[in-house]
């Protein structure tokens, strides 16, 4: 039998689609373990038709798995894990990285996947194993798109497709995808592509959030060919981004686009797998002003390219041991500079040199076993080393010349850095230990201890202006104050212990639950400590802080949970399921116990769902808790806890699927936890205090998807 690339999750989607819950989009929050080609813990969100692929950002569809959103553009939000945010996360677009080539982090991996190319979503907390990490301390995010489709009997040919379109009315958001495919039983060729373009939206009370307008497009060829024990998978993509409103940063994207290659080979042979990653991406971002809705002139320029590989094999030795074993590398070139413009002082003569040859590589070599003691025993072991390289160029400020009467910071500040020799090299060393054990059909236990290292990004180490402009035109943490890296930054290293309890009943009516407690001690935690007062856009009565990164002690820990459960199905009326999920989160610096920046509170999602025949309808109550542990230094706002209710029905007929939901259906005006601050509603009236942004009110979304 031919065999495909990534069987593993496809064997989970199939497990899937042999159920109930046909055609929706599956997440795993856990891996397969020795002797099974499935994933061990699937869950599904909701019912098909409820989760029908969208163009646009994806973190919705990640928040089903506990995943939290940081508030960014329209289609780049900022996955966070457990209190720790994107950098610290490993993020798989297909099994490859991507890295953002933004000081703003506003191209970071997730936004080059558009939601409608979404086919599979594996998130792994805290204990990911060492052939999933590296250079990460939170856990993985791998997303992947659509395999290749193959015609089912040699010499046949096989096609199809699918075209979308969608329109949420909040914002006047349309959006359309299409994908298409022609195959053999050997050969497939597939293309996918979407458009998508909001304007800015309303809140509760129905005033505009400004500066949240954004349009992007989205293209992808994939070519498969398969034998009997072998698959070459080529993916190229291409994305262009004009424009994309960030409302808790003085700049916005005015260009961004992206090109990419993705070739994946797979062999089995009879000791084994062997499985091989080319990737090439190559970005060119641009910020600056687009919109009346946040006035502005300064032009910033940023040009980025990953390249990397991966080879890993595995070999199972016996029926009770799996062994893996890989080498991967990883290059990353980055400049950054900020061009001059005429007839401003401030800006010029020269361009402004921020990141000049930046350079980050990346080693790794690591092993792991699987290990099958008894029926109800399993464990997994891993290590991992890998050596960090990075460097820079000297760079340059706008000018040296002091401005008037006030000394130029920028040009003292490159001095100093170019004076530096700024080469530093970190070898890391992960580490992780799983046990499983079965105690009945019904109960299991799974638990563990990791140790993951992560290396400074180009950014944390290397960003160096001093003045207010250029400090505040560096950070991705939406929070208005400016910063400046670090050369001397050291690796964060984590140290992570969890477990998590399951209970799935064996009737049908049986409940599903499952608890997880977690706790994380990271040593040289990247932070920021206040080195003084700034004044944005030479307002002297606006206040925000000066900070520099810096490497403290920090610890965070917390519980998951969720529940699930049939309450009542017949033939005539259908099936009523509840659902719900919820975590706590904390996390603190262990120097004087004060709480670190853009911590979720407390929150909880419960859900009715129904189903009959080809229609599903979901009821859903969100709620969020006060957010009253903020981080001081960074003068993070409170937020008032929020209720939100969503409901949303869907329709199958045939080829043919029509979605309708209505979210925020009170229309509740309130702000969003990890939103940061509404920078672009400050600009437009600087005399009113900096708040927490907005979030979306109320939006009837419309949806239609038709396959041939």
């Amino acid at each position: 039998m031919p065999i495909t690339v990534g069987s593993r999750r496809q064997a989970a989607m199939r497990a899937v689609q042999r159920g109930l819950m046909t055609g929706a989009t599956v997440l795993a929050s856990a891996i397969a373990w020795a002797g099974q080609d499935s994933i061990e813990q699937i869950d599904v969100v909701g019912y098909p038709l409820l989760n029908q692929k969208q163009t646009g950002d994806i973190t919705r569809l990640l928040s089903s798995e506990g995943i939290v959103a940081a508030s960014g553009g329209g289609v780049s939000s900022l996955p966070i894990m457990r209190g720790l945010n994107d950098d610290r996360i490993k993020l798989l677009i297909n099994g490859a990285e991507s890295t953002s080539a933004c000081a703003n982090h506003m191209n970071p991996a997730l936004s080059y996947m558009d939601g409608s190319r979404v086919a599979a979503v594996e998130v792994i907390a805290g204990l990911a194993p060492v052939s999933l990490g590296g250079d990460s301390i939170a856990g993985t995010i791998a997303v992947d798109s659509e395999p290749p489709r193959y015609a089912e009997q040699p010499g046949a040919w096989s096609s199809g497709g699918e075209v979308g379109l969608f329109y949420r009315s909040n914002n006047r958001n349309y959006a359309e995808s299409l994908s298409a495919w022609l195959a053999t039983a050997n050969v497939s060729l597939g293309y996918s592509g979407s458009n998508d373009k909001a304007e800015s939206y309303r809140d509760g009370n129905g005033d505009t959030v400004l500066d949240t307008l954004y349009r992007s497009e989205n293209h992808a060829l994939t070519l498969g060919v398969r034998g009997e024990v072998q698959e070459l998978v080529l993916r190229l993509s291409h994305q262009e981004i004009p424009y994309q409103g960030f409302p808790n940063q003085y700049m916005d994207m005015v260009g961004n686009v992206s090109n990419g290659v993705n070739l994946q080979y797979r062999h089995r042979y009879g000791w084994g797998t062997l499985e091989t990653l080319l990737n090439w991406q190559d970005v060119k971002h641009e910020m600056g002003f687009f919109t009346d809705e946040k006035p502005g002139v300064m032009p910033m320029q940023t040009e980025g390219r990953d390249i990397s590989y991966k080879l890993r094999a595995e070999v199972p030795v016996s029926d009770s041991v799996t062994l893996r074993i890989g080498n991967e590398g990883h290059r990353f070139t980055l400049d950054d500079w900020w061009p001059a413009v005429d007839g401003f002082m401030m800006m010029g003569p020269n361009d402004y040199v921020n990141i000049n040859d930046g350079e980050r590589s990346r080693y790794a070599l690591y092993g792991e076993a699987d290990l099958t003691f008894t029926p109800s025993w399993q464990a997994r072991a891993g290590v991992r080393y890998e050596r960090v390289v990075t460097d820079t160029g000297d760079v340059q400020p706008y000018n040296t010349m002091n401005m008037g009467m006030m000394p130029n910071a920028d040009a003292a500040a490159a001095v100093i850095f170019n004076s530096r020799d700024r080469r530093q090299v970190d070898d890391n060393f992960d580490a992780t230990l799983l046990g499983r054990y079965n105690w009945s059909p019904a109960t299991s236990i799974e638990f563990g201890y990791a140790r993951k290292t992560r290396s400074p990004s180009l950014y944390e180490r290397y960003s160096w202006g001093r003045n207010t402009m250029a400090m505040t035109m560096i950070g991705w943490f939406g929070d208005g104050n400016g910063y400046v890296g670090n050369i001397d930054l050291q690796p964060e290293i984590a140290h992570t212990v969890s477990t998590t309890l399951n209970y799935e009943g064996q009737q049908p009516r049986s409940w599903q639950l499952s608890l997880t407690p977690w706790y994380t001690y990271v040593d040289d935690y990247i932070d920021a400590d206040v080195i003084g007062t700034l004044h944005p856009r030479q307002t002297p009565t606006a206040d925000r802080a000066a900070l520099q990164l810096v490497n403290l002690d920090a610890e965070l820990y917390g519980a998951e949970f969720s529940a699930g459960r049939l309450l009542f199905q017949d033939e005539g009326i259908g099936a009523v399921r509840l659902l719900s999920r919820g975590a706590y989160t904390r996390g603190s610096r262990k120097r004087d116990d004060s709480d670190l920046y853009r911590i979720m509170p407390l929150h909880a999602t419960v859900a009715l769902e129904h189903e009959r025949r080809n229609w599903s309808s979901k009821l859903e109550v969100e709620w969020v808790s006060d957010k009253d542990r903020v981080d001081e230094r960074r003068l993070e706002n409170t937020t008032a806890s929020y209720t939100l209710v969503n409901l949303s029905t869907a329709w199958q007929w045939r080829q043919l699927n029509l979605s309708l939901a209505l979210r925020n259906l009170t229309d509740r005006d309130y702000d969003l936890p990890l939103g940061g601050v509404y920078l672009s509603g400050w600009i437009a009236d600087r005399s009113q205090p900096f708040v927490a942004l907005p979030g979306q009110g109320r939006s009837v979304d419309v949806g239609l998807r038709y396959e041939f």
